[in-house]
């Protein structure tokens, strides 16, 4: 008889699974729908100024940027010696760019000989699973109505022509969102694949290692309340020692390959050169400053304690919302301290400029904050708000894309 109950339990909980699969494929295609039509039209509108040239077509979009460079990655791999500018600078180059998503895009691509079609079906397919793992890792603390309308958000947002477009954000936030739901429901063993997937697909396994450490000080720490075993601690350890590795792996192998130990940080220098001309060097936290110096005294002509006095202010002001808004605590402990070890990250590394947005995608889980006032003028209004910010995120980047601050 018990045996009986739990054949019917399991097969209740696929059937449920599975209608949850359909509605967020009915909300997906919608949502790819409208970006698509939102491709197409800053296609029309794509001038010779615009990054795309005047005769851009649909296609154009999945491999404009960034995408490029992927498809690069994919046609010719990596190089073992490093380019110069003219000044003897190192210049732009692939080794900014992480294997997996370009690699599996050109295998995909096989039976349709164009790599931007592989490109697409894996940000299109590696979109759907996210949002899929999404529902599941909201569905455990929210409501189902409330999960189905964060999965509109992340699928609608502003950043969701991501999902079908040559960048590699789609496929990490699949990765991350099902490591993220191992670790709410302790499954620590899949872990062992998505760390290396996750940092060899886009930078960010630092975050997670950080995430890690904190997430084990706080089992640590609530142990009376949720017993903390041997093993898992183990797996905590081991597991975060495992991020920490692969987020440094690639500057080592791009070491390696070019005789240059300095290679992969001297590749993501060069792009800083686009808005700072000259040399630059990194130190944790130096970025972030440098960008505030930029944007407040260069571009803007304001006062730089100005723009340091508006970053502190934001931090707080995120810090308290992470700590204090009920919706947010709704999320559970894991999405709050994901969210705060990454943007911990940003800060140590990032100069802050118009990818910032793009930059921003792996804190998604917190659509489902978004989503829980339960009034329906709300959630209607952000889903407006996302399809509003998705056509002026898309006009600019890709219409226009000549500018500063209009690079993906």
């Amino acid at each position: 008889m018990a045996d009986l109950r739990l054949t019917s339990a399991n097969a209740a909980s696929r059937r449920s699974a599975g209608r949850a699969a359909l509605r967020i494929a009915a909300i997906y295609l919608a949502a790819r729908v409208i970006t698509t039509f939102f491709l197409f039209v800053a296609a029309e509108l794509s001038g010779p100024a615009s990054r795309m040239g005047a005769t851009a077509g649909l296609a154009d979009t999945v491999i404009a940027w960034d995408g490029a460079w992927y498809w690069l990655v994919a046609f010719s791999g990596y190089p073992t010696e490093l380019p110069l500018t003219d000044t003897g600078q190192i210049a732009e180059n692939a080794w900014a760019f992480l294997p997996v998503y370009p690699y599996l895009s050109q295998v995909v691509s096989l039976p349709f000989g164009q790599w931007g079609s592989g490109a697409l079906i894996v940000s299109l397919v590696a979109g759907y699973g996210a949002s899929v793992a999404l529902y599941h890792l909201l569905r455990a603390r929210v409501d189902e109505s409330t999960t189905l309308w964060a999965v509109a958000f992340f699928a609608s947002g502003p950043l969701a022509a991501l999902f079908q477009i040559g960048y590699a954000e789609s496929l990490n936030l699949l990765w991350l969102i099902c490591a993220l739901w191992c670790v709410m429901h302790r499954r620590y063993g899949w872990l062992y694949a998505l760390i290396p997937l996750m940092a060899f697909t886009r930078p960010g396994a630092l975050a997670f290692a950080l995430f890690l450490a904190l997430f084990g000080g706080w089992r640590w720490l609530r142990r009376s309340r949720e017993p903390l075993r041997t093993a898992e601690i183990v797996h905590i350890v081991v597991l975060g020692l495992l991020a920490a590795a692969c987020g440094f792996a690639w500057q080592v192998i791009a070491g390696w390959v070019t005789g240059d130990p300095g290679a992969y940080l001297a590749t993501e220098l060069a792009w800083r050169r686009n808005w700072v001309p000259g040399d630059a060097t990194f130190a944790p936290f130096e970025p972030f400053l440098a960008g505030i110096e930029f944007w407040f005294g260069t571009m803007w002509h304001l006062p730089v304690a100005m723009g340091y006095a508006i970053a502190a202010a934001a931090l707080i002001l995120v810090g308290a919302a992470l700590i204090l808004l009920p919706a947010v605590r709704r999320l559970g402990m894991e999405i709050r301290l994901w969210s705060a070890s990454y943007l911990v990250y940003l800060l140590l590394v990032f100069f802050p400029q118009s990818s910032i947005f793009r930059l921003l995608v792996p804190l998604s889980p917190l659509w489902g904050a978004v989503a829980v006032p339960r009034s329906r003028v709300w959630r209607v209004a952000v889903l407006v708000a996302c399809l509003a910010g998705q056509w002026w995120w898309i006009y600019n980047m890709y219409a226009l894309g000549n500018t500063a601050w209009q690079v993906p």
